[in-house]
């Protein structure tokens, strides 16, 4: 770890956690990967305080839970070749759950994003036909985003979603935050986990706090595949290398629940107003 960037971890079979608050400035979330490398392997486990969503990377599976506050046993099988090429499958399990995964192909990946809940929502079932996928942004700060657990699921503090950049693109920009509690935006902390296409791909992130913070920070980070990244507060662009695709499983946590609560960096929110017009001129 250097300050708030994680780097690859040595992933094992099982789950591996990554960034938690007990590693980090974490106060609600923790991020890991679930990974079964031989079809036919499995891995159980139970929720405990924390509601989960389980974002399918690549590999085939199938997941059996049990949500007994609920009353719903729930069994599903789905696929994903992989985050450039498809929209997600996700599973999103309440506090004191059980659940068990199987691999139904070699080399299953998870992304498993976990918030602390004391709180109770029915199991849901996140099909790749059910997440809203559009373009946003404009000329070298568009991309894609694709969102997974907002507005379409009940839960009571995690929001999980993914982005892709394409080479040369900036993302979260013009820079936001979402670090107090105003009439427009909420205090969300905030997870990445990045991956790259080709796998050999960097980017970098930013991370920096407005002028009257308390305990004001600016860093910059190289990122690779299957880094991670924290976001306790400031403002957070991402930018992808020249000939690389990025991608980031972003995992919002925080007590108020609203996603796109945040508000731009004063110095560079006039971009936002640029968007309509650059997009009409290019044709998007």
């Amino acid at each position: 770890m250097a300050g708030r960037l994680f780097k690859k971890p040595i992933i094992e079979k099982g789950y591996v956690p990554i960034v938690h608050p007990g590693n980090s400035e974490l106060k609600y979330l923790e991020y890991g990967i679930l990974f079964l490398p031989k079809e036919g392997d499995e891995y159980s486990s139970k929720t405990e305080d924390y509601e989960i969503v389980l974002t399918v990377f690549s590999g085939k599976f199938k997941i059996i839970a049990d949500c007994p506050k609920q009353n719903v046993h729930l069994e599903f099988s789905g696929s994903r070749s992989d985050v450039f090429s498809d929209k997600p499958t996700a599973i999103y399990l309440p506090r004191d759950s059980s659940f068990k995964i199987s691999a139904l192909s070699p080399m299953l990946e998870i992304g498993v994003s976990k918030a602390k809940s004391d709180a109770d929502h029915p199991p849901t079932v996140i099909k790749p036909e059910d997440v809203a996928e559009k373009s946003v942004g404009a000329w070298n700060w568009r991309r894609k985003i694709r969102l997974t657990v907002v507005e379409n699921v009940k839960a009571h503090r995690i929001i999980v979603g993914e982005t892709i950049n394409p080479p040369g693109n900036w993302s979260s920009f013009p820079p936001h935050k979402h670090d107090r509690e105003t009439l427009n935006e909420a205090q969300l902390e905030e997870v990445y986990f990045f991956k790259f296409k080709p796998s050999q791909g960097f980017g970098f992130q930013r991370i920096y706090t407005p002028p009257d913070d308390e305990k004001p920070f600016d860093e910059v980070y190289v990122i690779k595949n299957d880094d991670t990244v924290v976001l306790p507060r400031g403002y957070h662009p991402v930018v992808a290398a020249p000939g690389y695709q990025l991608y980031y499983l972003w995992t919002l946590a925080g007590e108020r629940r609203a996603y796109g609560a945040w508000s731009d960096d004063p110095k560079h929110g006039w971009l936002r107003g640029c968007e309509a017009i650059i997009n009409d001129i290019l044709g998007y």
